[in-house]
């Protein structure tokens, strides 16, 4: 399965980065060979629809997975509709991204993980770095409030799960 991890550097060391549309690198994994190709993003600098062109950057390529810590909703749209998963990863490198992939570790999300227009301002991938500290505050309470709905959103997938596993295993 070809896959695409958002990093912050060109190897399968790099870091895993957390936001999708303005992440500085994609990281194309063979998850199979771990053969991988590092590529910048085409729309890191756009000043607007980064997500949704750096949606259609990575399916143009012949993504089949995305693994990256947020997506927000137009960029998941443009994915979904694809056939692209989207699975959310929140911390390491490129490398564990992929072997958690491979070990069945990451579920596959229904829905976006960031909000609306989460890179825009202050640079790309940035977010409000270098606003005033009633801005980083917001950004801050917004960022745990999206993170809370995404590990809702996590909880339930998980719970489906496992409620299909146990009638299977009860067939």
């Amino acid at each position: 399965m070809r896959v695409v991890v958002t990093a912050e550097g060109k190897d399968l060391d790099a870091r895993a980065c957390p936001v999708f549309g303005r992440a500085p690198v994609y990281v194309f994994v063979d998850a199979d060979t771990m053969d991988a190709e590092a590529v910048e993003n085409p729309a890191i600098n756009a000043p607007g629809g980064a997500g949704i062109q750096a949606a259609q950057f990575v399916v143009e390529r012949g993504a089949e997975a995305v693994i990256t810590g947020s997506v927000g909703p137009n960029a998941f749209n443009v994915l979904s509709a694809a056939g692209v998963a989207i699975y959310p990863f929140a911390e390491g490198t490129v490398r564990q991204a992929i072997e958690a992939l491979r070990q069945g570790r990451l579920v596959a999300t229904g829905g976006a993980t960031g909000p609306h227009h989460a890179g825009m301002g202050g640079g790309p991938g940035r977010g409000m770095r270098g606003a005033a500290a009633p801005a980083q505050a917001s950004s801050r309470e917004a960022e745990i409030a999206d993170l809370k709905r995404a590990a809702a959103e996590l909880r339930r997938q998980l719970a489906e799960v496992i409620d299909r596993l146990d009638r299977l295993e009860k067939e």
